[in-house]
């Protein structure tokens, strides 16, 4: 959070010295063309457009509140029965969009509060913000920064699912097995990357990211470990008339504690993208991955494996569709030792008219321990989530929209939860938004 707010600070303070030319004098995002080659989403390290395009804005502040209320027949506390509640959430929001031909900067972030109507020691302060910044050296050079933060808010239990989170055509894991979804738990993300096109259909870049995940004190699993994630990327792409196809280098570490266990990974990745259009591109992933794992009462033992990652974006004027499947070793979000991992996530949403929209989402994750003995040390075999909602909105005026959402979440941990079951959630959530806009450089 002090990171957001120090971003925030400093943009705000340089917004004054930076150049007022329009977006249209380079063409903004760089349209499909003959001189400017997009990043595909293998090597972006950005998540898929989750909105139609005729909902896009740019250039504009904007400031609002989301109330909401939900009903969970279980929030997924450890013991022999399911125990149901009533929560509300009340969350302030601001953000803005600023776009020049040199730079842009977007940054957005909501804190307020989650109550519960029974189980008031769940009761906590949520937060979800992130930033990122844009400059252009040349119209062919560009640094981009970005950070994100996410305390006791997850796409599972925001309040309002806003029909699922981000899904990423970049290689990797998201590796939040989700198993407290409830319990008191803070996330940050930060990534920096260099993109410089020195061809008319070549490009070179290279970016590092460094995220956490950290749980509570009170949690209700002493089993689970925070989780430190630090990783850096290089990739070369040439472009082939609407077709991308290159090469992209990957390392990650992951680390947990206080129970330290430590997971590198090395991963060469072929890729090839194809662009229908700008906003509608399918791409494919594979190669070779070599890990090597240890921990505090282990020895370092090391394979390969192969890692893919298959994943297709489309966004028209009044729908938009990503999906994307990943195979990969990773971490797993809390859980001690190495896992090959598979996860995959669906995210739709459409415009029916005017003043109604719907969407629907779903996220599968498995994960299975690469340790020869996992049981002997504190390790867990691994396990299963799978999650997904369906959610109806519906515009009062331009700044006031009503939301109403169904979501469900099934998961499989036995040995975290000392063999007792986490049952299946169901929840219902309806919420209203209020939110204005104010255009900037009118």
């Amino acid at each position: 959070m002090f990171r957001i707010a120090c971003f925030c600070i400093v943009i705000s303070f340089a917004m004054p010295l930076w150049s007022q030319v329009q977006p249209s004098a380079y063409g903004g995002g760089y349209e499909l063309d003959s001189e400017h080659m997009m990043t595909p989403p293998p090597v972006s390290r950005s998540a898929y457009p989750s909105i139609s395009s005729s909902e896009e804005r740019a250039n504009f502040i904007a400031g609002g509140a989301v109330v909401s209320a939900a009903y969970t027949d279980n929030l997924m506390l450890i013991g022999d029965k399911a125990i149901s509640d009533e929560y509300y959430n009340i969350v302030p929001t601001i953000s803005l969009d600023r776009r020049t031909a040199r730079h842009s900067e977007s940054i957005r972030y909501g804190a307020g509060f989650r109550l519960y109507q029974n189980t008031s020691d769940l009761n906590a302060i949520t937060q979800d913000g992130s930033a990122s910044f844009t400059y252009r050296f040349t119209p062919y050079a560009a640094l981009i920064i970005s950070d994100s933060v996410d305390q006791n808010s997850n796409s599972y239990n925001r309040g309002t699912s806003s029909f699922g989170g981000g899904v990423s055509g970049a290689p990797g894991s998201p590796n939040v097995a989700l198993i407290e979804p409830y319990a008191d738990q803070l996330t940050n993300s930060t990534s920096a990357g260099l993109e410089y096109q020195y061809s008319k259909d070549s490009m070179i870049g290279a970016s590092g990211s460094y995220s956490f995940l950290n749980f509570s004190a009170h949690t209700n699993l002493p089993t689970l470990s925070n989780q430190d994630t630090a990783g850096g990327n290089a990739f070369f792409s040439r472009r082939f008339g609407k077709s991308y196809a290159g090469v992209t280098y990957q390392l990650s570490k992951y680390v947990t504690h206080p129970f330290g266990s430590y997971t590198v990974s090395n991963t060469v990745f072929g890729f090839f993208t194809h662009y229908f259009t700008r906003t509608v591109s399918v791409s494919l992933l594979g190669g070779p991955e070599h890990y090597t794992s240890w921990a505090e009462t282990t020895e370092k033992s090391s394979a390969w494996t192969p890692a893919a990652q298959a994943s297709v974006g489309w966004q028209v004027r009044r729908a938009s569709i990503a999906a994307s499947f990943v195979h990969v070793v990773s971490g797993a979000g809390g859980l001690i030792g190495t896992f090959h991992s598979d996860t995959g996530g669906l995210n739709a949403h459409m415009m029916l008219s005017r003043r109604w929209g719907a969407g629907g989402h779903v996220e599968y994750s498995h994960y299975k321990n690469l340790t020869t003995t996992p049981l002997q040390f504190g390790y867990f075999p691994g396990g299963d989530t799978i999650s997904g909602g369906v959610g109806v909105q519906r515009s009062i005026r331009e700044s006031l929209q009503l939301e109403a959402d169904y979501v469900h979440l099934h998961q499989d941990y036995g040995n975290v939860t000392s063999g007792q079951n986490l049952h299946d959630t169901n929840e219902v959530i309806l919420g209203i938004s209020y939110q204005f806009h104010r255009p900037l450089g009118r």
